[in-house]
C-alpha cells in the first residue's frame, strides 16, 4: 500500500477587495500561498486590493483538542450525513472550517485514510486520545448496519449530554474553590505585607496589645518566615493527590467513595454517575451493541470507581443469566426508582428508551442541584470571607480604638 502523502497545513489569509458589483468586501480564506489566495478570490469574482497572511495567536494558536471539540465535530458530521453529504466530503468540510490547527490536521489525516479505503471506525481507533473505544465501537456498528447517519446522531447527543453534565459538575466545584483560593491569597497578602506595618506602629505604643492582636501578629511573623513552606506544601499536596489518584487504584477507590459521601456535593456526584450510566447504556444498547458489551462500555464511562465496580458486578450477573434490574438492586448503589424503571424496560422490551428517560431525569436533577448549591454557597462564602478578612482588620484597629478610649 502506498504511503499517504504528508499533509501540508494551509495558511489563513485575510483579504479585502471589490466584488462583482463594485462593493467593498473582506474576509478570510485558506491557501498554500498568497498567489493561490489571490487566484481563488478572482475565481469567486472578487478583485483583491489587500491579501496578507493572518498572524497566529500567541495564546491557543495550536490549542489542544478538547472533548467539547469532539462533541461539536460529531454533531457536524451527523448533520451533514443526514443532509446526504458523503462521509469524506463531510470530514473535509469540517477540516477546512476548523479554527484549531490541531483539529484541522487531525481531520485531514482521517480524511486521507478513509479515502484510501480504511473504515472510519478503524481510522478513529488510531487516535484513542480523542476517540475512545465506546465512540469507535458505535461508529463500527453504524458502518455494519448501514445507518451511519443515525449512529452519529446518537453519538453526538451522547457527547453533548456528557459534556453538559461534566460542565455542571465543574460549575458546582469551581465556585467554592475559586472563592477559597482568592480568600487565602488576600489573607496571605494582608498577613505578609499589611500586618507588619501595623506591628511597627504598635511597637511605639509602649502598652500591652490585646490578645487577639498579638495572635494575628504572631501568625503574620510566622507567615513572613515560612510562606514559601506553606506554598510548597499546597503544591506538593495537589501534585501528590493527582498522581496517586491516577496511578493508585486503591487510593482512587477510597477518594471516590469519600466523594460520594460529601454533604450536598456527594448527592450531585451520585446523580451525575447514575445519569452517565443510563445515558451510556441507552446509547450503546439502542445502537445494537449487545447488553454485555454495553455494560462494559458503561462501566468504562462511569467516572467513579465505586459505580464502575457496581456496573461490572451487574455485567457479571447478566452474563451468568441474571436480570439486570435484579443485579442492580443487589449492588445497593442505584436508586430504587432507577431499578424499577429498568425492570419495566426489560419486561416491555424498551430498555433503551427507559434508560434514556432515567438519564434525562437525573441530568435535570443535577442541573437543579447545582443551581441550588450555588445559591446556598453564596451567602455562606460571603460570611466566611467577612469573618476572615474582617477579623484581621478588627485585630489591627483594636489597639487604636483602645488608645482612643484611654486618651478620652
Amino acid at each position: 500500500m502506498a504511503t499517504p502523502a504528508k499533509i501540508k497545513e494551509l495558511d489563513t489569509y485575510e483579504w479585502r477587495g471589490l466584488n462583482r458589483r463594485g462593493k467593498k468586501t473582506e474576509g478570510e480564506l485558506r491557501a498554500n500561498s498568497i498567489h493561490e489566495a489571490k487566484a481563488l478570490l478572482r475565481q469567486q469574482g472578487i478583485t483583491p486590493s489587500s491579501v496578507k497572511r493572518k498572524a497566529h495567536s500567541l495564546f491557543g494558536g495550536d490549542a489542544k483538542i478538547t472533548a467539547a471539540d469532539i462533541a461539536v465535530l460529531t454533531r457536524q458530521i451527523a448533520t451533514m450525513l443526514s443532509a446526504g453529504v458523503p462521509l469524506v466530503q463531510s470530514i473535509d468540510l469540517i477540516a477546512n472550517g476548523a479554527d484549531k490547527k490541531s483539529l484541522r490536521t487531525l481531520m485531514q489525516k482521517v480524511s486521507l485514510k478513509v479515502q484510501s479505503g480504511i473504515p472510519l471506525s478503524e481510522v478513529l481507533r488510531e487516535h484513542p486520545k480523542h476517540f475512545d473505544e465506546l465512540y469507535c465501537d458505535l461508529v463500527k456498528s453504524g458502518e455494519q448496519s448501514g445507518a451511519l447517519d443515525r449512529i452519529f446522531d446518537r453519538v453526538a447527543t451522547y457527547k453533548e449530554k456528557a459534556e453538559a453534565l461534566k460542565s455542571k459538575i465543574k460549575k458546582a466545584m469551581f465556585y467554592p474553590i475559586a472563592v477559597t483560593v482568592v480568600a487565602l491569597v488576600v489573607t496571605s497578602i494582608l498577613l505578609i505585607f499589611v500586618v507588619p506595618s501595623f506591628a511597627e506602629i504598635f511597637a511605639g505604643f509602649g502598652a500591652e496589645l490585646p490578645a487577639f492582636t498579638q495572635l494575628v501578629i504572631h501568625i503574620s511573623e510566622w507567615m513572613q518566615q515560612y510562606w514559601w513552606l506553606v506554598l510548597a506544601a499546597i503544591i506538593a499536596a495537589v501534585y501528590s493527590f493527582k498522581k496517586a489518584y491516577r496511578h493508585n487504584l486503591k487510593f482512587k477507590t477510597t477518594a471516590d467513595a469519600m466523594a460520594l459521601k460529601l454533604p450536598v456535593m456527594g448527592m450531585i456526584i451520585n446523580k451525575a454517575a447514575v445519569a452517565r450510566y443510563a445515558r451510556t447504556l441507552s446509547t450503546t444498547f439502542a445502537a445494537g451493541v449487545p447488553l454485555i458489551e454495553a455494560l462494559e462500555s458503561a462501566a468504562g464511562a462511569a467516572g467513579n470507581e465505586i459505580y464502575k465496580n457496581a456496573i461490572l458486578e451487574v455485567r457479571a450477573d447478566v452474563a451468568a443469566g441474571g436480570q439486570m434490574f435484579s443485579s442492580m438492586k443487589t449492588t445497593r448503589q442505584f436508586p430504587e426508582m432507577v431499578v424499577q424503571m429498568v425492570s419495566i424496560g426489560e419486561e416491555s422490551g424498551s430498555l433503551d428508551d427507559m434508560l434514556a428517560r432515567v438519564a434525562n431525569i437525573y441530568e435535570q436533577e443535577v442541573d437543579d442541584a447545582v443551581d441550588g448549591l450555588t445559591a446556598l454557597l453564596e451567602p455562606i462564602i460571603m460570611a466566611v470571607l467577612g469573618v476572615l478578612i474582617g477579623g484581621l482588620i478588627v485585630a489591627m484597629y483594636l489597639p487604636i480604638f483602645q488608645l482612643g478610649s484611654v486618651i478620652k
